[in-house]
């Protein structure tokens, strides 16, 4: 949005606690609609139907990667990007050393 000169971007919405969400899950699971939960909630009928999904998810029953596998994977993904981040501050001043030294690196041979 804009607002006058100045971009105007809305600060995201904290997540909602887990007792809270799993009280919504609750009342679906004893047969309320998305909808008429949504409707009753906060969060809209798409949000409510994906807390629905997660869980089956969680609980083994729907094929598919579970909260705790996705926790993982961004966890290594911010581990490589650091990981390629070290390599190559290492291999610029490998390089810088090399400069300044007149020498190259020691490599790992090929043969």
């Amino acid at each position: 949005m804009v607002f006058g000169e100045e971009l105007f971007v809305p600060k995201p919405k904290p997540p909602y606690p887990a007792e809270y969400r799993q009280r919504i899950l609750d009342l679906a699971r004893q047969g309320r609609s998305a909808w008429s939960l949504a409707q009753e909630f906060e969060p809209t009928a798409a949000t409510i139907r994906s807390w629905i999904i997660q869980a089956g998810i969680d609980d083994g029953e729907l094929e598919g990667t579970t909260t705790d596998e996705k926790a993982e994977l961004a966890r290594l993904r911010r581990e490589v990007a650091v990981l390629r981040e070290e390599k190559e501050i290492l291999a610029k001043a490998a390089a810088w050393f090399a400069e300044e030294t007149g020498r190259t690196p020691r490599g790992r041979s090929s043969s």
